[in-house]
């Protein structure tokens, strides 16, 4: 295994003094970023008041983590992923109106309504999921790599999980088959600190997660995953090394999220002053918005135009949601069985 840093290399020339984004591709992350915020502080809303059932889990905290393997990903790339799947949806282009429309189980969300927060899919966009089995969409990530391959069309998987999954055995047989096929998949690790309610510090003997691909000979690096301008820099670096045909690349993104790990979890494992800590000291949005101003890429009027547009984005999508139809009765007995 080709050793690479733990110290966060990738995050080191995206400092505001040496950006690596130009003004119009940093005003598209914050734009990107913010949609991710104010989609989910919405679901947060309806979940609330009753109007989305079942498991809802949040991505607030995290938006710089998708928004920037998405800006590094070129079209024909393919995207799987865990439960806490909205932002991952809205990065790839999936339109907020089918999105929440699916989350408050609609006739025209993305799935029939049918699928909900952690099962919707878009073959337009390369989207293939929500996966609601801890860990199992990395099996299906290193498949979809597979199919890229067999195909010859250039594209990568990007294969997101957590923390918590990367514990599960099936993660160990995804790395060692792609390694030994070479496949084109880049495993995303979203370190988001917490598998449910267990810190990673109790959970796993080795925190830097991204190294565990060692034994299978796959590189990896660790990644500031709360500024977008490393995470694209460091994604960039590994979907060109699955894209060249040299096997796959572990990410390991330090990220954070802010709400529980669903809307039931009352976070009690962690104290308030640990979360405000975060928010206050590295909060993706935060930093993106400020690399904006320290660049003159806008100024404090165009960025509250920005914020005023994805409200205004978002609130049509509730108001969309709640006033489309529930899916049929009859919809009970489609999309069970594909005939090949």
């Amino acid at each position: 295994m080709a050793k690479e840093s733990t110290k966060r290399k990738a995050s080191k020339k995206t400092t505001s003094e040496n950006p690596t984004a130009s003004p119009e591709e940093l005003l598209q992350h914050y734009n990107d970023m913010l949609l991710i915020r104010r989609f989910e502080e919405k679901a947060g809303q309806l979940y609330g008041m009753g109007l989305i059932a079942g498991f809802c889990h949040l991505y607030i905290g995290q938006e710089a983590v998708v928004v920037g393997m998405q800006a590094a990903a070129k079209e024909g790339d393919s995207v799987v992923t865990s439960y806490r799947d909205h932002g991952h949806m809205l990065a790839t282009g999936m339109e907020a109106k089918g999105v929440m429309a699916e989350l408050t189980g609609r006739r025209t969300g993305y799935s029939k309504g049918k699928g909900g927060s952690m099962h919707m899919f878009s073959r337009e966009k390369n989207f293939f999921g929500g996966h609601g089995i801890v860990g199992a969409q990395v099996p299906i990530g290193t498949g979809l790599a597979f199919a890229h391959k067999y195909k010859e069309d250039g594209g990568v998987c990007m294969a997101y999980f957590g923390d918590g999954a990367s514990n599960q055995g099936q993660v160990f047989e995804s790395f060692n088959m792609a390694a030994l096929w070479k496949l084109p998949v880049v495993y995303v690790i979203e370190n988001n600190r917490y598998g449910m309610g267990t810190s990673v510090k109790r959970a796993s003997s080795n925190e830097e997660l991204f190294s565990r691909g060692g034994a299978f000979g796959i590189p990896g690096v660790s990644v500031d995953g709360m500024d977008v301008l490393a995470v694209k820099e460091a994604g960039a670096k590994a979907l060109e090394h699955a894209r060249s045909g040299k096997g796959p690349y572990i990410l390991g993104m330090q990220t954070y999220r802010y709400r529980g790990h669903s809307m039931s979890d009352p976070a009690k494992y962690r104290s308030r002053e640990e979360v405000s800590k975060v928010r206050s000291e590295r909060d993706p949005v935060d930093r993106v918005r400020q690399y904006i101003l320290d660049a003159n890429a806008a100024d404090e009027d165009a960025l509250k135009k920005i914020d005023a547009d994805v409200k205004a984005v978002v609130s049509e999508a509730a108001e969309y949601a709640q006033q489309s139809p529930e899916p049929d009765l009859s919809e009970l007995y489609t999309d069970i069985l594909v005939e090949a």
